[in-house]
């Protein structure tokens, strides 16, 4: 329902929407602009929010009251389904390291692991894990931006085109690394050690790839869309859940192959 005149809400302000308190959509305070100011009559579940161009279902504004999102369950879901791929990288890097050791061992060779290993650049990888870790807080930061609807200064757009940058910084940093391991005639197709560590960080770089393309859609839709909804704070959500995926597993493949190897 809109706030008729002489209630606590200003005139226009719906005090019920779940985007953000009804104080700061009635001053603009911090925000891209007015968002989803209502200044039209409301007609079923249609309203038309100061800027924009037709009406909108309010749904798209404020949710829908005790169901779920279904496209954070989606992704949640596809995430899972993203779980077990990288956990079937993790069991072939860990059966066959144990083969290359024991064949290592009955032969009383130098392991394939420890002469391979020693070529990897740990100090460098550890700096470029750090960005990439310290970019999931950067993430969450936007986040908290979004739930209350805080597009510019210092909100939305900011901190995920600082989360962005970082996570460029990584694929920067790892495009060096894998230069560096080129040269030292490690590749792909060297041996098995070459093989599973540039299919298992390889694997990674191409979904930190593919969050930094979800974040240029998702800053472009905030510049394109004249109010900021519900939807899109669902949009910015989602993507930071795929972004602290990706950073966890991460972590997980920089522990055990740069680490423990």
């Amino acid at each position: 329902m809109i706030a008729p005149l002489g209630t606590l809400a200003p005139r226009g302000c719906d005090s019920h929407n779940k985007v953000v308190p009804w104080g700061d959509l009635c001053t603009g305070s911090g925000n891209n602009d007015l968002v989803a100011m209502h200044t039209h009559a409301v007609s079923g579940s249609m309203t038309m929010p100061e800027g924009a161009l037709h009406p909108i279902p309010l749904s798209r504004l404020r949710g829908r009251e005790n169901r779920p999102e279904p496209v954070a369950v989606g992704t949640i879901v596809w995430l899972a389904s993203e779980l077990m791929f990288f956990a079937a990288l993790f069991a072939a890097y860990f059966t066959i390291r144990n083969v290359t050791n024991s064949q290592a061992a009955a032969t009383g060779t130098v392991p394939l692991w420890q002469s391979q290993g020693d070529l990897i650049n740990i100090p460098f990888a550890i700096a470029n894990t750090s960005v990439l870790v310290a970019s999931s807080f950067t993430c969450q930061m936007g986040v908290f931006a979004a739930e209350r609807a805080q597009v510019r200064r210092w909100g939305l757009r900011e901190w995920y085109t600082l989360t962005y940058l970082m996570g460029a910084f990584f694929i920067g940093g790892q495009v060096f690394e894998y230069a560096e391991l080129f040269h030292e005639n490690l590749t792909i197709s060297s041996n098995v050690f070459g093989s599973v560590f540039f299919l298992a960080t390889g694997f990674h770089g191409l979904h930190v790839t593919g969050g930094l393309v979800a974040f240029l859609l998702l800053m472009g839709r905030t510049f394109l869309a004249r109010t900021f909804t519900h939807e899109q704070a669902v949009s910015a959500v989602v993507v930071s859940y795929y972004w602290h995926f990706v950073d966890v597993v991460w972590i997980a493949l920089f522990g055990v192959i740069y680490i423990l190897r």
